[in-house]
């Protein structure tokens, strides 16, 4: 099995990782509350998901 001769070095390294960037999550907008949400994910603001109640948001108190 091949091995390599040389150590590749940062800058050859960090060349090849350019097109290595991490993207935004999908965005759509819920139905219910019309807030940003990612698709196919319960909203977090209201709880619904497909037009019906899933689970109920948790509301935190205020001191």
């Amino acid at each position: 099995m091949a091995n390599p001769k040389h150590r590749t070095s940062k800058s050859k390294k960090n060349k090849r990782r350019t097109h290595w960037k991490a993207t935004n999550p999908a965005m759509s907008v819920c139905s219910h509350c019309h807030q940003p949400k990612q698709p196919h994910i319960v909203c977090p603001n209201c709880g619904y998901y497909g037009g019906r109640e899933v689970i109920t948001p948790r509301v935190e108190e205020e001191k």
